[in-house]
């Protein structure tokens, strides 16, 4: 299992869009993300900075197979194209993220 963190800015005048758009899901998005291997999903916000918190733990064996299946899925790319305009992308962004990776420096069970 790997325990993964991510984040990303929250455009101000969308926070109550991507508020409402996170209290129904929609069910085959939430189907990909199991099959995709990915747990225990939890999206943080933080006001006023209006930072996104992302965290999740990854049980597969392969996250770039598992990724490019969830980038392939139909229903998660519509998904995608009504959440991402809302998304304000860190200035830090490695090459080909959107949100930014973290790097885990510190866990207790």
């Amino acid at each position: 299992m790997q325990r993964m963190g991510l984040m990303i800015g929250l455009n101000p005048d969308r926070i109550d869009e991507y508020k409402e758009l996170h209290t129904a899901v929609w069910p085959e998005v939430l189907d990909t993300i199991r099959k995709c291997n990915i747990t225990n999903y939890s999206i943080f916000l933080r006001e006023p900075e209006n930072l996104l918190f992302a965290y999740w733990e990854y049980m597969g064996e392969d996250f770039e197979a598992d990724m490019q299946l969830m980038a392939a899925d139909p229903n998660t790319q519509r998904w995608c194209d009504i959440c991402m305009p809302c998304q304000k992308p860190l200035e830090s962004l490695a090459e080909g993220e959107w949100w930014a990776t973290m790097e885990e420096v510190f866990h207790c069970d």
